[in-house]
């Protein structure tokens, strides 16, 4: 109707058209309805899924145990070439070989220690864990694995000298004795301890030699009771058989 009655008006209804707005406008916008509300899971489905929820198994050793696969193609570096042949030259010219625990401690104590362990002909040796377990898992040191999990340290000496060690390791708390290699032998910190305490080789050895010359000489003499006996016995018979005959004459002109 209104379009009617603007063209009747003629160029009138377009002036009218330009100048005059409605009381109301509905404008629409561009966002639409929402017709789906979020709706919580019904409690049967959720104990479903929470029971048929796939758990992958759990490995029976964690992978941070496991060993490190080296790199395919990767060249073992030149240093730790070198540092591993000066380990194994350690280990084949020393006969202690003690594993300590190192904290960090000044370096004006650090040389003390090496000094006092070095009157002792004992040396102080730093090393890698990286470089000297493959070394170890070669030798006869083997045992000695476990021992290198943290930072450490070689006391080493050609001599077995475990009395002084600890001697000089009791003013040192910094560095702790875990476990050693003396002559072969693999021994624990009380393991070392013990064998501190025993006497020098001298004087076991003079001990042995005495123990052994006594058995000797018990034996010889066991051995000679019993003739000495008998010739003791003999010669008191013959002494009473005199004694019983009485004084003899003596012999005619």
């Amino acid at each position: 109707a209104v379009a009617v009655k603007m063209a009747a008006l003629g160029g009138g209804g377009t002036r009218w058209r330009r100048a005059w707005l409605p009381a109301l406008q509905l404008l629409r916008r561009g966002s639409k309805a929402v017709t789906r509300h979020w709706k919580a899971m019904h409690f049967q489905r959720q104990k479903l899924l929470a029971v048929t929820e796939y758990l992958p198994p759990r490995p029976a050793v964690p992978p941070r145990c496991l060993p490190r696969h080296a790199a395919e193609g990767h060249e073992e570096d030149a240093q730790a070439r070198v540092l591993r042949r000066q380990v194994e030259e350690t280990l084949r010219s020393s006969r202690m070989v003690a594993v300590c625990q190192y904290n960090s401690m000044p370096d004006e104590d650090l040389v003390t220690l090496r000094h006092y362990l070095r009157k002792h002909g004992i040396r102080v040796q730093f090393v890698l864990n990286e470089v000297v377990r493959p070394v170890l898992a070669q030798s006869k040191y083997r045992n000695l694995l476990p021992l290198f999990v943290c930072r450490n340290i070689l006391l080493v000496s050609p001599e077995a000298r475990a009395r002084e060690m600890l001697r000089v390791l009791k003013g040192v708390p910094q560095v702790n004795l875990l476990g050693a290699c003396i002559d072969d032998t693999i021994l624990s910190r009380q393991g070392v301890e013990n064998l501190a305490q025993l006497p020098p080789l001298e004087v076991s050895q003079g001990q042995t030699v005495a123990a052994l010359a006594l058995l000797s000489s018990q034996t010889s003499s066991l051995l000679q009771r019993g003739p000495a006996h008998l010739t003791a016995l003999l010669d008191e018979h013959i002494r009473r058989l005199r004694d019983a005959e009485g004084p003899t004459e003596p012999p005619p002109g």
